[in-house]
């Protein structure tokens, strides 16, 4: 069975509201733009008295074998303050770059529809020696973003 329009439209905002709710949890002051029309998901005021501008994006349990960390089309110039949070559903993870880091590990597209637009694939696959079914895994050169909270953003 397949996944209706309405609830894959729908993921990407639950999933916001989802993390959001997790940052608010951890005691950071959230503050969502009424209009998201500059990539902006929400705005967070550090302890320190600075805003950092976030861009959450979020993959379903529900995508194509092989895609579950795979963050494509995004538009981005450099940005200081501003961060990406991306999660998978279906590998559990999070993680957080900041525009720069974004940046220098990112692909850009040279030609295309989509040239001069940003991907990143987190996620790998390889045999499950035990199963030998293919199984996701996060490639070792993004483990470093891997975050279980957002301590990140505590920092002063």
């Amino acid at each position: 069975m397949g996944i209706s329009f309405r609830n894959s439209a729908g993921f990407g905002k639950r999933m916001e509201y989802n993390l959001i709710g997790r940052m608010l949890m951890e005691g950071l002051d959230v503050y969502l733009p009424l209009v998201d029309d500059h990539g902006v998901d929400c705005v967070i005021k550090k302890e320190n008295g600075t805003f950092i501008e976030v861009q959450i994006k979020a993959r379903s349990r529900d995508v194509a074998e092989g895609d579950a960390a795979l963050f494509a089309a995004i538009t981005h110039k450099p940005t200081s303050n501003f961060y990406f949070v991306f999660y998978s559903e279906r590998l559990d993870l999070m993680w957080i770059m900041s525009s720069k880091e974004f940046l220098s590990e990112c692909v850009t597209n040279k030609k295309g529809k989509n040239k001069g637009k940003h991907s990143i694939w987190f996620n790998g696959n390889r045999k499950d020696k035990s199963t030998g079914k293919k199984k996701e895994y996060c490639k070792d050169r993004y483990k470093k973003y891997i975050e279980t909270d957002f301590s990140r953003f505590h920092c002063k």
